[in-house]
C-alpha cells in the first residue's frame, strides 16, 4: 500500500516564474517595487508636460514675433500707401489746373470777380434820371478824376441826354445808400461820353490801361455801379480791336451802360455803351466799348497819359 510520500510528484515549479502569467514579470510585488514603479511614472508624466509647455512657448513666442513683425512692417507699408496716394493726387491736382487754364482765360473764378467788384467799387456810380419823354433812364458812372472841391465821373451820354437841353431833368447818382446831385459838364455825342461833376472831392479814381490796352481773345470786365455788393460785374472776350472801339461779348444792360470796361488787372481799357455803333449799324450779341484814351480827345484834359481833368464845359 502506497501511502503520499510513496507518490512521485516530480519537481515543483519556481516561485514567480510560471511562464503564462505577464503580470508577474512586469509588476512588483513589494511596495518598495510599487513606489518605484509610480515614480518613474510620475518622473515621465512631469517630462512629457515640461516638454509640451517648452514646445507650447515656443510656438507662441514665434506668433509673437511673426505678429510683430507683421505689425512693423504693416505701419511701413501703410505709411507709404499714404505717400503714393498723396503724391497722385497732388499730381491729379496740378494736371487738372493745367487743364483749366486755357477755360480760366476766358471764364473768371466766382472769386475773382466778387474781388474785382470790391477793388472797383468806391470809385463806382449808379446814375438815374429822366429821358427827353420822362421815362426813367438809368446807367453808370465812374471816377476818372478829383480835387478838393469836386469829383468828375464818365458817363453814357445816352443815360443823361435829356439834361442836354435846358430846363433838363436832374440827374442823380448813388453809391450804396449814399444819393448826390450830379451836373452835367461836357459831353461827346459821336463818342456816347459824357462828364459829370459831383460837389464832393477827392473821391478814389480807377487807373487806366497803358499801352497797348487788349488784343483779341483778351477777357474784359463790364461793370456797372448797381449791385449789393457795391457793384455788379459781366465778363466776355474781346473779339476786336480798332482805333474806333473794342468789341467784345461782355452783356451790357441798361445799368451797366456807361461803367468801365476792365482788362484782367482791374484797369480801365474802355467805356462800356449800348448806343456806340463804329461801324455805323447796330450789333446783336457784340458790344463795342469806346476806348478810354477817346475821353480824351473832347471831355478830358490827359496832359500826361493818366492825369486826367475836366474838359471845357458845353
Amino acid at each position: 500500500m502506497q501511502t503520499v510520500d510513496d507518490v512521485d510528484t516530480g519537481p515543483m515549479p519556481a516561485v514567480g516564474k510560471h511562464p503564462g502569467r505577464l503580470r508577474d514579470r512586469i509588476l512588483p510585488r513589494s511596495v518598495l517595487g510599487l513606489s518605484a514603479l509610480i515614480l518613474a511614472a510620475s518622473l515621465g508624466a512631469a517630462f512629457s508636460g515640461t516638454v509640451l509647455y517648452a514646445y507650447y512657448d515656443y510656438r507662441l513666442n514665434k506668433a509673437e514675433t511673426a505678429s510683430n513683425t507683421f505689425k512693423a512692417n504693416f505701419s511701413k507699408q501703410f505709411n507709404a500707401a499714404q505717400d503714393q496716394i498723396k503724391a497722385l493726387r497732388e499730381d491729379a491736382k496740378a494736371q487738372v489746373r493745367k487743364e483749366l487754364e486755357p477755360l480760366q482765360k476766358i471764364a473768371a473764378e466766382g472769386n475773382t470777380l466778387q474781388a474785382l467788384v470790391k477793388k472797383v467799387a468806391p470809385s463806382m456810380w449808379f446814375v438815374h434820371t429822366l429821358d427827353e419823354s420822362g421815362q426813367p433812364a438809368v446807367g453808370s458812372a465812374f471816377t476818372v478824376a478829383a480835387d478838393a472841391e469836386n469829383t468828375y465821373l464818365i458817363a453814357s451820354l445816352a443815360t443823361v441826354r435829356a439834361a442836354t437841353k435846358r430846363p433838363g431833368p436832374p440827374i442823380k447818382v448813388r453809391q450804396g445808400n449814399d444819393e448826390i446831385d450830379a451836373t452835367l459838364w461836357t459831353w461827346q455825342d459821336d463818342k456816347d461820353l459824357a462828364l459829370l461833376v459831383v460837389k464832393r472831392g477827392n473821391l478814389p479814381k480807377l487807373p487806366w490801361a497803358g499801352g497797348a490796352p487788349v488784343q483779341i481773345g483778351d477777357r474784359v470786365f463790364a461793370l456797372s455801379g448797381l449791385g449789393s455788393s457795391g457793384g455788379s460785374i459781366t465778363q466776355g472776350f474781346v473779339a476786336d480791336v480798332f482805333n474806333a472801339g473794342i468789341q467784345s461779348d461782355a452783356p451790357v444792360g441798361p445799368s451797366f451802360q456807361g461803367g468801365p470796361l476792365l482788362n484782367d488787372k482791374g484797369e480801365v481799357v474802355g467805356v462800356s455803351s449800348r448806343a456806340y455803333q463804329p461801324l455805323g449799324f447796330q450789333t446783336d450779341g457784340v458790344w463795342f466799348g469806346v476806348p478810354i484814351r477817346t475821353a480824351c480827345e473832347r471831355v478830358l484834359k490827359c496832359p500826361s497819359g493818366a492825369d486826367v481833368g475836366a474838359g471845357q464845359k458845353n
